[in-house]
Formats: C-alpha cells, structure tokens, sequence
C-alpha cells in the first residue's frame, strides 16, 4: 500500500492532464492508460482523481482540488446501505454508510452523492439547489473530519484488492453541497469521465497481452500462439482507434450531452468485450505459466477482470439504440454514413 502511495504521488506531482473537451482529450486518455498498463489500481485511483479535477470544474468549484490531496469520486447507489445528508445551522452533515468508495483509506478528500433527509433551504453554501425531486444531491468532504471511518471487511475480491474499495461509514460529518445530483449526471462531462474509465480498461488490457505479443513476433512462434496474438493485437488497434475518434468528438462539440452519452457507450461496451478477450487469449495461448508464476501479470487479470464490470455489460449494449432513437440521433454520428459523406 506503501509502494501505491509513492506512485500515486509521483503521478500527482506531474503536471495534470487535460480536462475534456478542451483539444487534447486523446492525450488525456492516453495518460490514463499508461499508467493503468503501470499497474490497474493505480490507473483507477488516478483517473478518480483526474475526473474530481474536471468534475469540479464543470460545478464551478475549478479550485476545489488542491496540490498535495487524492480525491475519489464515490457516487454508486445501490438500494442499500443509503448515505443521508442534512440541512442544519450549522451546513450539511452526512450520517451512513457509503459502499464501494475506491481508496477509502487512501483518500484525503471525496465527491460524493447522498439522499436528503429533509428539504434544504433556498441558500446554500452560496447556491441555490431545487432538490424537491431530486432527492440527492452531490457533496465534496474532508476525509480527515472526525466521523469518517473506512468499515474493514468489506471488498472481498481478489481483484481490485489494492483499491481498498469496501464502505465507508460517516458520523454527522460536515460536507460542502456542489449541487443535485442531477447536476452532477447531466452533464456531457459526466460521460467524458465514463469514457476515461474506458481508457484505463483499455492500458490494463494492452499490459495483459504484453506478453503474448512479444512472443508472437519470435521466429520460433507457433502458429496459434501468433493467431491469438493477431486477434489479441487486432482488437487493441480497434480499441484504441475508438479512444481515437471520441476524443475527436468530444473536442469539436464538447456540450453535446446526447453524442457524449452514445460515445461513451459504445467505447465502454467495445473494450469491455475487447478486454474480456485480451485475457482470454493471453491465457489460451501461453497457458497457466503466467498466472501462476508471474505475480504481476496475475494481479493484472484479477484486477482487470473486476475493473470491467463496472460495465454493465448487455445492459449497456441495449441502452446504446434507445440513446439513439431518444435524443433523434442517427447511426452515421457512431459508426459512419454508408452513403459515402464519412
């Protein structure tokens, strides 16, 4: 933990990536997979981080985040346990359990979401947040106040293990409301970051296969050794073209809510396939020796393997054409114009 600490700081210490959007996002991207094709829980911790950067910026709160700190973003919401939020003289506070918080003990500081416990008034904290329908909204905390505490036993994966991902409990902890969390979803910036995790996958899976595609271009190589490397290698290219091209889409119009919705599924749903493949080639192809006698390429499989189901898989796949036919989008935005006006 040591050890992922150091690194974390060392990748804190470089200059930021660039937020989204702003003309540079393949870089962006191509930062968060190199350091997830470093080691995954790294590139997860860190991408959290980058995505806190650019989330409060698009809040208004650009100086939110300051030089020294880690930030996580913990906004799953699961039907139970609830993290409730409320309204006192004194600002909110937050009481309950928050689960799958990634660095819970790691972090200085979080973004979070939390449901109301009653109707907040007008002003807050220099904003005014209508929460009438919302029901939640979306906090930044100091995880140094007194009342946060990380609940041991609580992430039971061998994959992911690293991230210290389990529950974090809060006791009247003072929080500082950014807005709903309609706010912080209906954002188009909200699926460059989905899109960013995508990126991570997509250097942990191209770490993966390392291995099979050095010992591919050997002149001793089987022949199925070097299909499944081909088809491995193949599916990166794809991959990584698909980064490509969003990150051009998202510079040239980067409020386009709809197109960053359709974008961010397809990239997530492609190379959560593409590194479900990656690992099962690499493991088809040279066999158990790398799992069993290489600790990192071991870690690297479990970890990857947890990290994509963040995707929720066909879900996600059936959610793309309902985006489509929602919003009066056409298939030409994703996949071209047949017709000849790519």
């Amino acid at each position: 933990m040591t050890d992922l600490l150091h690194q974390l700081h060392e990748q804190l210490r470089r200059p930021s990536p660039a937020l989204p959007g702003r003309g540079d996002t393949a870089a962006r991207w191509q930062r968060l997979a190199a350091i997830a094709a470093q080691n995954t829980v790294l590139g997860r911790l860190y991408e959290a981080h980058a995505d806190a950067v650019a989330i409060t910026s698009d809040l208004q709160h650009p100086d939110l985040v300051s030089a020294g700190q880690l930030w996580g973003v913990w906004a799953a919401e699961p039907p139970s346990p609830v993290l409730t939020a409320t309204r006192g003289d004194a600002g909110w506070t937050l009481s309950g359990n928050k689960p799958w918080c990634s660095g819970a003990s790691l972090c200085s500081h979080a973004l979070l979401t939390a449901t109301v416990t009653q109707e907040p008034q007008a002003e807050d904290d220099g904003g005014n947040y209508d929460t009438g329908a919302a029901q939640k909204m979306f906090f930044a905390v100091d995880l140094s106040s007194p009342g946060v505490a990380p609940v041991p036993d609580t992430w039971h994966a061998v994959g992911m293990a690293a991230s210290d991902s389990g529950w974090v409990s809060f006791d009247q902890v003072p929080a500082q409301a950014l807005g709903t969390h309609s706010d912080y979803l209906d954002r188009a910036g909200f699926w460059h970051g989905g899109i960013g995790v995508a990126a991570c996958w997509y250097g942990a899976a191209r770490a993966i296969a390392e291995p099979l595609l050095l010992r591919a271009t050997g002149p001793t190589a089987a022949p199925i050794l070097r299909a499944h490397a081909g088809a491995a290698g193949a599916a990166l290219t794809a991959g990584w073209a698909l980064l490509r091209g969003a990150a051009r889409t998202i510079d040239a119009d980067p409020q386009n809510l709809p197109l960053a919705k359709a974008e961010a599924f397809a990239v997530r749903t492609y190379i959560d396939r593409m590194a479900a493949e990656v690992i099962d080639r690499t493991g088809r192809a040279l066999g158990p020796g790398p799992l069993a006698s290489d600790p990192a390429h071991a870690q690297r499989v479990a970890d990857l393997s947890v990290y994509i189901r963040q995707s929720h898989a066909e879900t996600d796949e059936a959610a793309l054409p309902a985006i489509i036919a929602e919003h009066g989008l056409s298939w030409d935005h994703l996949i071209g114009d047949a017709h000849g006006t790519w």
